[in-house]
């Protein structure tokens, strides 16, 4: 198998502010993310061509011969077919985007130097519909995760078995539901009869929880006493949820412990949401909801009638935050206080719908540090240096400080 590299294109710009801090590749979407769709799909390990600041903590790893694949692209039985059967110095093509390629080392040396790569034959299959599925837009994750969720249970579950499921719940679809080892799960209803259920290693599903297919609990998350969770959601590894969820992503390592509405949405790493938190996802006059779009700097049309919170990672809000419907919240950014914010609230931001003031990197860093630790995961010079070129780069967003 040749050495496989995940590149990321213009749709990383695009899908802020969720990429501010990773990857394309290191989104989840499904049970998985992108990367681990691709490394378990080809079974091999997979690196990253990404943005020069992010680079140092996402490196890339370059054999003699290279299959680099965009990292937007979501892996299906027809496009891995098409990729495999790759030769030397041929790609695949989106219209006018690169979509993967097999390039040797002179050639790949040519590509990441911005030099033109020759006697590079390309085959342009934006015709094939059936073959493309891509993450360009935060809401592509809400909006494509009931197809992924199905596609990473039948890969993570081929040919195995589930853990057994005690008596004292009510399981419907019971064939459609995995558990994984290590998993607390007592007293809770499990509806599978319209979608699979995944619920990871080491996770807990406490008593009175209601969940409804196809839905994605991945390891070691904390599902609350009580919690209503609607089909097409996805509760990332590390994760404390309550109250109700419907068809929403959370990345993982975050919070939303508490009563409170939460649709549509999308929410990265290491976030809280305060207690009685509510985000709106249909508007009154139910017409299309337009988003902050970070790439053309104003708000875009989505194409959507429900879109509800894209939340950067580290960001929090304090009880009873109301969220209107296409809101966007950057990284950091901290919203506390009575009323509706801003539908775009910038990265580092510190206030609520009163103002905001900036949210002073030395203590960003010293509540990231607290935060990170009580998952046992450290809080690098990387990281720091990440959001030090976030701060730095968003500037222009604060308009306060102006």
């Amino acid at each position: 198998m040749p050495n496989i590299i995940l590149f990321d294109d213009e749709s990383w710009k695009s899908l802020k502010p969720l990429t501010f801090t990773r990857p394309v590749s290191l989104l989840r979407v499904g049970i998985l993310t992108i990367k681990e769709k691709w490394e378990k799909t080809l079974e091999t390990k997979a690196s990253f061509i990404t943005q020069d600041y992010l680079s140092e903590k996402y490196p890339i790893e370059i054999g003699t011969d290279n299959l680099i694949i965009n990292s937007s692209l979501l892996p299906n039985p027809e496009i891995v077919a098409f990729i495999k059967n790759l030769d030397a110095n041929e790609a695949l093509l989106d219209g006018g985007d690169l979509i993967a390629a097999r390039l040797d080392e002179r050639q790949f040396d040519r590509l990441i130097n911005d030099s033109d790569i020759d006697e590079l034959k390309g085959m342009d299959i934006s015709e094939r519909e059936d073959l493309i599925s891509r993450i360009r837009r935060p809401y592509d994750l809400f909006s494509l995760n009931e197809q992924e969720i199905r596609s990473d249970f039948n890969l993570l579950t081929k040919n195995r078995s589930s853990k057994e499921i005690s008596e004292t719940n009510k399981v419907l679809g019971n064939e459609n539901v995995f558990v994984e080892e290590g998993v607390t799960l007592e007293c809770a209803i499990l509806n599978a009869s319209e979608g699979p259920i995944y619920i990871g290693k080491n996770s807990v599903i406490m008593e009175g929880s209601m969940i409804r297919g196809p839905v994605a609990i991945c390891d070691h998350s904390i599902v609350k006493m009580g919690t209503k969770m609607y089909g097409r959601t996805t509760i990332g590894p590390f994760s404390k949820v309550g109250g109700e969820i419907n068809n929403s992503v959370i990345l993982g390592y975050s919070n939303k412990g508490h009563e409170g509405y939460l649709g549509n949405s999308v929410i990265g790493e290491w976030c809280n949401i305060g207690a009685d938190t509510n985000t709106s996802n249909l508007k009154n006059n139910y017409t299309e909801v337009r988003l902050w779009d970070y790439e053309e700097g104003r708000f875009a049309k989505t194409g959507l009638q429900f879109c509800g919170l894209i939340m950067g990672d580290h960001a929090k809000c304090g009880i009873n935050t109301m969220f209107n419907t296409g809101t966007v919240v950057g990284v950091s950014a901290n919203i506390f206080g009575s009323g509706y914010p801003r539908n775009f609230v910038p990265s580092f931001a510190w206030g609520g719908s009163n103002g905001f003031s900036t949210y002073k990197l030395e203590k960003c860093f010293e509540v990231a540090e607290i935060v990170t630790n009580r998952r046992d995961v450290e809080f690098s010079e990387l990281d720091k240096k990440i959001l030090n070129h976030v701060f730095l780069s968003t500037a222009g967003n604060r308009s306060w400080e102006n």
